[in-house]
């Protein structure tokens, strides 16, 4: 009897042991797996819960923010004040759809989980709510409340930011739409709006300032003429270009014309003043080459996707324009040796903004930022400081240039240029008494034989004698019911309203 005894406490003494080992693997060492595990429900709810810091614009307008529920699941919800003004900004917080936008890329600083904010080693075991982290734009609210306004309900976007420092002063795009639905902590709903968005053929969700590019039209003649000063030695004046309505590249029979079927010609500035379509696929083709024309394009930014605290499709200027056929001599004087390639008549249509030229409207202003900031492309910035509760600066995202593009002397001949569009050229509708501005005007093709036009402007502005405050890019979707719309006729107007809230000009 006493051995049956003894085994049998020597079993339960075993199974206690094993369920104690069991107990221990479960909570010390398996406990971060259980916390990550997707399906732990407790734990998602009281993350999603927790307290999270805010979002403000520079001017201390909250956009995004952290409320208290009556629900019984869970104890906070993110707000969303201005609703879809900010929304492809701050983008979402929600249970069902997770996160995106600044909710997303500053996660962890707006719950209070980074390793600057956790620097107590007893902080989990006493901390009654974690130290959350706010978040401060660069965006003006007042400016970004003009852009939208200006826009109105066309598809678009208005990009303003300082071309020193990047900061961008407004983002807009359109259209928008209320990030509020999808962070309710009514599940049904929010997956009932998030559906209805994925199934809305404007596709709101889609940032057109960042998330998508278009092809630029002559906007990228800015580009075109940069290549053609550091590279082939033109300057405003000289050589000149024959006067034509028409311009046939090498090895094809087809000429690329004029807007409107006029004639142009002559030296830089007149070109840039006209936005010639023959000068400047000619300049591409048989002045700068294909390899030059790359070079230069990437050095703004083209074929790379820009730092920035949001997902930036990258821009692209094609850079493969087939086998070498022969070498020619350009007619500057300079003797420099030209490639002509297989698709030489591609070159001089990317020349102009067109075949597979394709920008966000973030990369065009970043362009004329570049112009107007001696030859640097800034770092472009949407956050500009991170401050704990007490309202003390944690860290600041790093500013200044990111690339550069030209010499200081061609952005400023390329700048004079800019100045002559406004003051005579296709910018007219741009120009305001009392500030310097250079612009480039773009109107480009969406497909051939389709009337539909997108409409651009990129340019800069400034109090005289200032240095530039500001470098800008305004696009307007081709529209089929709107048809053939222009740069100076769309976009510039729109510019105009956002500049005059920018330097508090009444008219």
């Amino acid at each position: 009897m006493n051995v049956r005894i003894r085994r049998l406490g020597l079993g339960l003494l075993l199974g206690y042991l094993l369920l104690f080992a069991q107990l221990n693997r479960v909570q010390v060492y398996g406990a971060q797996r259980l916390v990550e595990d997707p399906t732990n429900a407790r734990v998602a709810i009281e993350a999603f819960g927790a307290p999270r810091g805010r979002i403000a614009t520079a001017d201390g307008v909250v956009v995004a923010e952290s409320l208290s529920t009556e629900s019984s699941r869970f104890d906070r919800q993110r707000h969303y004040p201005h609703g879809v003004l900010y929304a492809h900004l701050t983008g979402y917080h929600s249970f069902t759809s997770g996160v995106a936008g600044l909710e997303a890329t500053y996660d962890e600083v707006l719950g209070g989980r980074t390793a600057e904010q956790r620097t107590d080693p007893l902080y989990d075991l006493f901390a009654a709510d974690p130290e959350t982290g706010d978040v401060v734009l660069t965006i003006n609210h007042a400016l970004q409340q003009a852009a939208a306004t200006a826009l109105g309900d066309r598809e678009g976007a208005v990009v303003m930011l300082d071309p020193v420092t990047g900061n961008v002063l407004a983002l807009w795009s359109s259209p928008s739409y209320d990030p509020n639905p999808l962070s309710s902590v009514d599940t049904t709903a929010a997956n009932e709006a998030r559906a209805a968005l994925l199934a809305d053929p404007t596709n709101p969700l889609l940032p057109r300032a960042t998330g998508e590019i278009f092809a630029p039209g002559s906007t990228f003649k800015v580009v075109t003429a940069t290549a053609a000063v550091e590279t082939a030695g033109f300057t405003l004046d000289q050589p000149l270009l024959n006067v034509t309505d028409g311009y046939v590249p090498p090895l094809t029979n087809r000429a690329i014309t004029n807007y409107g079927g006029s004639t142009c010609g002559g030296d830089l500035r007149e070109n840039m003043r006209a936005s010639c379509n023959t000068a400047f696929a000619q300049i591409g083709a048989e002045y700068v080459g294909p390899y030059a024309m790359v070079a230069i394009a990437e050095g703004f930014g083209f074929n790379q996707r820009p730092p920035f605290d949001l997902p930036v499709a990258a821009s692209n200027f094609p850079d493969d324009f087939g086998k070498v056929l022969s070498m020619v001599t350009d007619e500057t004087g300079q003797d420099t040796l030209i490639p002509v390639l297989e698709d030489t008549p591609l070159l001089a249509q990317s020349s102009i903004g067109q075949y597979e030229v394709a920008a966000t409207p973030l990369q065009m202003a970043l362009v004329a930022a570049a112009v107007a900031n001696n030859g640097n492309v800034p770092l472009p910035r949407l956050v500009d400081e991170i401050r704990d509760q007490s309202g003390q600066i944690i860290s600041r995202p790093e500013s200044g240039p990111w690339l550069e593009a030209m010499e200081p002397a061609t952005a400023a001949l390329v700048a004079e240029g800019m100045r002559g569009v406004v003051a005579e050229g296709t910018a007219r509708r741009l120009a305001i008494d009392g500030l310097v501005m250079g612009a480039k005007t773009g109107t480009a093709q969406v497909a051939a034989g389709q009337i539909a036009t997108h409409a651009w402007l990129v340019g800069f502005a400034s109090l005289p004698n200032q240095a530039p405050a500001v470098a800008f890019a305004v696009f307007v979707a081709a529209d089929q019911e709107a048809g053939e719309q222009t740069g100076g006729r769309v976009a510039a107007p729109i510019a105009r309203e956002v500049l005059l809230e920018l330097f508090n000009i009444s008219e």
